[in-house]
């Protein structure tokens, strides 16, 4: 029985990065003697760009909100119910999106590395800011939303266990928290505490600005753990790739993990860039993202081993010949990209078992997503 996938869509560019997506993952599949099957949820969610665009007031942007927050979560559940253990999502409206997160409990893994230092971020998605209802009055937007410590336990004990999987042979060397405790009433410091006896680690809460601070000064020790508030994390998560992973936003694939307990940890893979709504249709959207959440999907969730390391060596092959879109400096369009790595996926076929043997059991241990990926475009400009 071939293994599922599950492929959600947005507006936007959705429509082409799930062309993408589907025939890189087939491609990688039969390049590996392997089989696949893609199940795509039926409805098209929008992004804020088309709601915006569609949708004159904000009660019925409200109600549409909720309706795709509704249907993708459904999605989801019915994904994991039937053994599906992956699914890849385009970009969609970011209030519907962190509904489902909220809802689904929700954390994204972001493996950084920096030299022979690597850095693992967590990020909290169940919680804070990012999460939480609206409630509309004439002139005014409240916001509710809640922290609590079945949330922050179930956070970071899944950021320990995955460091561990990422460092098996010691485990993270230092496990630091970002969060806005002050704002807590000394709630967050109890919990955390608590919770760090419990897994038997040494937990240390700083302010965000305390991070930064110590972060531009010392950089990070190798196997440091940060586990973050999204409203931290999604700020400096650009800045830490250029600072330490020498990659840029518009390559990136990232993985969240849904841990509410009737979802079974499904793993939502999506890009790092947004529904780039202004160059739907043109052809012009950057596919190297699609491409390694191809990659990763096959390798870990349809039994392509080796799947990563291939796409990567195909990309660094495209690039080598300077096939790149206009965001990367290059004059190809998103299809001329794709045919090329996959050309040179299939052209380095023959030697793919042998790389695929010489791969550590677990997919993460030699995964170019784990510990930096090879930039296949130019750095960003820094002055």
């Amino acid at each position: 029985m071939k293994p599922a996938v599950g492929l959600a869509v947005g507006r936007g560019t959705g429509a082409e990065l799930a062309t993408v997506f589907e025939r890189a993952l087939h491609r990688i599949a039969a390049v590996h003697g392997a089989g696949v099957e893609i199940v795509r949820s039926p409805r098209t969610y929008h992004s804020y760009v088309s709601l915006r665009e569609e949708v004159a007031d904000t009660e019925r942007i409200r109600r549409l909100t909720e309706e795709d927050a509704g249907h993708y979560e459904r999605f989801c559940r019915d994904r994991a119910r039937s053994g599906t253990t992956a699914v890849f999502r385009t970009a969609v409206n970011a209030q519907s999106l962190y509904l489902v997160r909220q809802r689904l409990q929700a954390v994204k893994v972001e493996p950084i590395a920096a030299g022979d230092a690597s850095l693992l971020l967590v990020r909290d998605e169940a919680q804070g800011f990012y999460t939480g209802e609206n409630r509309h009055a004439p002139g005014v937007v409240t916001r509710t939303m809640e922290f609590s410590r079945e949330i922050t336990g179930k956070v970071l004990e899944f950021a320990v266990r995955r460091a561990w999987r990422q460092w098996p042979d010691g485990g993270p060397a230092r496990v630091v928290m970002a969060y806005k405790f002050h704002l807590l009433d000394g709630a967050l410091d109890d919990w955390v505490d608590d919770i760090a006896r419990g897994l038997g680690v040494e937990v240390r809460l700083f302010q965000p600005d305390t991070v930064n601070r110590n972060l531009i000064t010392h950089g990070f020790a190798d196997r440091t753990v940060v586990v973050a508030g999204n409203e931290w994390a999604d700020i400096m998560h650009v800045v830490l790739l250029d600072r330490f992973g020498g990659e840029r936003q518009e390559n990136r694939c990232t993985e969240n993990v849904l841990l509410h307990p009737e979802l079974g940890e499904l793993a939502e893979y999506q890009t790092v860039h947004g529904s780039a709504d202004d160059l739907a249709g043109k052809d012009t959207v950057n596919p190297v993202a699609t491409l390694r959440a191809a990659a990763a999907v096959a390798e870990r969730h349809a039994g392509c081993r080796g799947a990563v390391a291939a796409v990567e060596g195909a990309l660094a092959a495209a690039g080598a010949r300077g096939v790149r879109t206009p965001d990367l400096g290059g004059r190809h369009s998103t299809t001329d990209v794709v045919d090329a790595v996959l050309e040179a996926l299939t052209a380095a076929a023959p030697v793919g078992p042998l790389l695929a043997g010489s791969l550590a059991a677990d997919p993460l241990a030699a995964d170019p997503l784990a510990t930096g990926p090879l930039s296949v475009g130019p750095r960003p400009d820094r002055s």
